[in-house]
């Protein structure tokens, strides 16, 4: 592991009128690695990953992004750092083809008439679409399938594409595996750990616990806005993490 943080993340603070959803919390993601982010319903897990994406500001606070201190104002803001997030509804269009879905507000376009009008570049977006489902080894009988015709894996498959395409140096997954079955769940796992064989960090947001100690290599547990500590995976178990989601510090000073 080097020793700078591909992100690191200190002292969060948010609140939401006089509810405290996060406080002092410290995050840090290394590169070419996976981080679970842990938790019970309100331990701050999704406020912390939509301030990382740009979606909230934090009341106090620093963020850094290869040791530099950024300011993440905007989702835009975020990608622009390559910092990618794929919530649990995907935010995919039902009614588009996978390429118009890969480049959905990002499409490429080419000029015509002396490049006085600029169209839709279909066939360019269907071949880098191809190319990067090849290289992602994900199969779709056709890329013309319009997404509301695909599995649930399938969807998984096309949102996780998408975030990669862009110069993406860090994807954030919330719960990348709720409601898929078995083996649609090993397609997904599967491709959280080819991110992390083309050097892209991944932190995943789960309450499958067996999903996250298939894939990652630390574990930081949150409740009730704070951070209760940090696991290395290989370290720890199923049993310490749950004792941490529940009892908080008294397990981490146990």
């Amino acid at each position: 592991m080097e020793n700078t943080p591909l992100i690191e993340m200190k002292n969060i603070t948010k609140y939401f009128g006089g509810v405290r959803a996060l406080h002092n919390v410290d995050f840090e993601l290394y590169p070419n690695e996976i981080v679970g982010l842990v938790g019970g319903n309100g331990a701050g897990k999704s406020t912390l990953i939509k301030i990382l994406s740009g979606a909230f500001i934090p009341d106090s606070g620093r963020i850094y992004c290869d040791g530099k201190e950024v300011h993440l104002r905007s989702p835009r803001a975020a990608r622009e750092l390559g910092i990618e997030t794929v919530y649990q509804d995907l935010a995919l269009t039902e009614n588009l083809n996978v390429p118009a879905n890969i480049f959905l507000s990002r499409e490429l376009v080419r000029g015509f008439l002396g490049n006085i009008i600029k169209i839709l570049d279909e066939k360019k977006m269907e071949e880098e679409t191809r190319k990067l489902m090849h290289g992602l080894r994900i199969h779709i009988d056709s890329l013309d399938t319009v997404v509301r015709n695909l599995s649930g894996g399938q969807r998984q498959a096309v949102a996780l594409a998408r975030a990669l395409y862009f110069n993406t140096k860090v994807v954030v997954m919330d719960e990348p595996t709720a409601a898929l079955g078995v083996e649609e769940t090993r397609k997904t796992i599967n491709l959280i750990l080819e991110f992390k064989r083309k050097g892209i960090s991944t932190i995943v947001i789960s309450h499958e616990l067996r999903d996250i100690f298939d894939i990652t290599d630390r574990i930081v547990v949150l409740k009730n806005g704070e951070r209760m500590g940090m696991r290395i995976t290989k370290e720890t178990n199923e049993d310490e993490i749950v004792r941490m989601v529940m009892m908080g510090k008294e397990a981490v000073n146990s």
